[in-house]
């Protein structure tokens, strides 16, 4: 299809053009060569600016999106694993298969994981040659190449790689323990600085949990620690950190996954507080993000039976998402999915359901559907029905597109 208003070049052209305190926090108890892989199968700023005002920066990414096809534009809010993509079951190369897979389905971005990681320069060329091929592909747009990066030694997919020389840090409830907001920026600063280097420009981290629940498996150490106001400040500082250093931070996993005992990778997770014991808490560290400026924030497949109540995940639940996220806090960012493979989402619900019912619940940018192709369908199907507005893709594209031009991805 042709651009309906100005054409891709003269969108790019005029993106040209563009280029915290920590208030409310309360206190809570603890208690509570050629090919893209190895042989296949087929089948994770400035501080308060979280996206453009409107103007001409803001308008440079209209005019980007007025050149997309709705096919385009469905197409950036989508952000899936290479394998996904290309089908390979073991991406370690950007070749034909990727370049074909962008060709028909220009996704708005890439996570990746260990298994993508096996030489240092061939994770370089790697995420040269995916941005590359994207940027030939659909309207031209760039995309996020994101990775799990907390620090520590549960989740930091580079540093534990072994394959770069970078520096490591211990689990962040040691960093949090330390009751230093400079040790958290000294972390944010590091890892921002060595993903950029290494051509990641998203990082799905800081770790916004509190960990009211000791019991808590699923996050444990990964959490800055059980008191909010601690956690809150951490967090905050990582992100202005990570900013300034020149990678997107994504906090999660809200409303907060700390006092969940499950494991939403596996099933349904439920966090039991109160509304009161989760706005005084949990979201105390998602504020403060906010506040300093995070571009994205990740959202958990948490039931909060006591708040929401609605019976949905909170990565599906417009209250939680719409009334909280939007409203309460005032996030005007990318509002990313948690990962749509896992059995939380999966148990319940088809793919193209599953997708169609994130985008109409207020959410942005999905991640790692089980069915790509499926959840895109899903997606069309929906609004060529009337029962997702074109206005809602429009306005996830938007933000999406703003957040790539704040990373620089967008000239």
């Amino acid at each position: 299809m042709r651009p309906t208003s100005v054409s891709r070049r003269a969108a790019l052209a005029a993106l040209g053009c563009a280029a915290g305190s920590l208030t409310g926090l309360a206190a809570c108890d603890a208690a509570a060569p050629g090919g893209d892989g190895q042989a296949g199968s087929a089948g994770s700023g400035a501080a308060g600016d979280q996206g453009p005002a409107r103007d001409e920066p803001a308008d440079a990414v209209d005019a980007l999106l007025a050149s997309m096809t709705l096919e385009q534009k469905v197409a950036q809010l989508f952000m899936v694993t290479p394998e996904q993509l290309t089908g390979v079951s073991t991406a370690t190369v950007a070749g034909e298969l990727t370049e074909r897979a962008l060709a028909e389905l220009p996704v708005g971005g890439l996570a990746y994981f260990s298994k993508n990681l096996q030489g240092a320069d061939q994770v370089r060329a790697l995420l040269d040659g995916t941005d590359r091929l994207a940027r030939g592909a659909g309207a031209g747009v760039p995309p996020l190449l994101g990775v799990d990066e907390e620090g520590g030694s549960l989740v930091a997919r580079v540093a534990n790689s072994g394959l770069f020389d970078v520096e490591r840090f211990p689990n962040m409830a040691e960093i949090g323990a330390t009751g230093d907001a400079a040790r958290a920026a000294e972390v944010g600063r590091a890892i921002g600085t060595y993903l950029r280097e290494i051509g990641f420009n998203l990082d799905f981290a800081p770790d916004a949990d509190v960990l009211t629940n000791p019991d808590n498996t699923a996050i444990g150490a990964r959490s800055f620690g059980s008191d909010p106001d601690i956690v809150a400040e951490m967090v905050a500082a990582e992100v202005a950190a990570m900013l300034d250093a020149g990678t997107l931070p994504c906090a999660k996993h809200f409303p907060g996954h700390g006092d969940t005992a499950g494991d939403s990778h596996i099933g349904a997770v439920y966090a039991e507080r109160t509304r009161a014991e989760i706005e005084a808490c949990e979201l105390a560290p998602f504020r403060a993000a906010i506040e300093a400026g995070c571009p994205l924030v990740m959202v958990g497949h948490i039931e909060t039976p006591n708040f929401a109540g609605d019976g949905l995940p909170a990565s599906l639940s417009p209250t939680m998402m719409g009334n909280v996220l939007r409203g309460e806090l005032g996030f005007e960012g990318v509002i990313v999915s948690d990962a749509f493979d896992m059995g939380a989402i999966t148990e319940r619900f088809a793919p193209g359901e599953a997708a169609a019912r994130f985008f109409a619940a207020g959410g942005d940018l999905l991640l790692m559907p089980s069915d790509l192709h499926l959840a895109y369908q899903g997606v069309l199907d929906a609004v060529r029905a009337g029962s997702l507005g074109g206005e809602r893709v429009d306005e996830s594209a938007r933000r999406i597109l703003a957040a790539k031009r704040r990373a620089g991805l967008l000239p």
